[in-house]
């Protein structure tokens, strides 16, 4: 289903569509974390990957729950830009041969999915919201909060020593 097809006649319709392109992601995002973990040598990042995955996987059963809340089965949407983020940091990653360079270019495509999620989530958020649904905008903004944990920590170890090792 594309974003603005026919398919999507009603708020309801937008919602659930932007509730399967994050799950989605997120799936990808648990495909591709394992990855960069072996990727990593900042032991440092390695962990906070490592982490974030842990967390990943809690996001997808937040997500499974919201499906739950809506009487709807788990169902992902194909997700391009996640696909695309995905696919730049591989190329990115796969150019790069100094170890230092690598973890500063790791730690900035794990941003961009990061900020790819927050804003997924803060739309679907204020949409629970507005929709009358405040148990699943309270299960979602673990998950917000999470994500942003995780971009503040990786904005850390980049400022304090990838960039400047780079």
């Amino acid at each position: 289903m594309a974003l603005f097809s026919k398919d999507i006649q009603s708020m309801d319709d937008l919602y659930l569509h932007t509730l399967e392109d994050i799950y989605y992601a997120e799936q990808q995002i648990e495909k591709a974390l394992p990855k960069m973990i072996e990727k990593a040598s900042s032991e440092q990042l390695r962990s906070g990957f490592e982490s974030h995955l842990e967390e990943t996987h809690e996001h997808v059963a937040r997500l499974e729950q919201v499906f739950g809340l809506l009487g709807r089965s788990p169902k992902g949407a194909t997700c391009p830009a996640i696909d695309g983020i995905i696919k730049e940091s591989n190329e990115i990653a796969g150019d790069i041969g100094d170890a230092d360079v690598l973890d500063a270019a790791l730690a900035a495509a794990a941003q961009a999915v990061e900020h790819y999620e927050m804003t997924r989530y803060g739309t679907l958020i204020a949409w629970s919201k507005e929709m009358g649904r405040s148990d699943c905008a309270d299960i979602l903004s673990k998950t917000l909060a999470e994500e942003k944990a995780a971009d503040d920590k990786l904005t850390q170890i980049a400022e304090q020593r990838l960039n400047k090792a780079a």
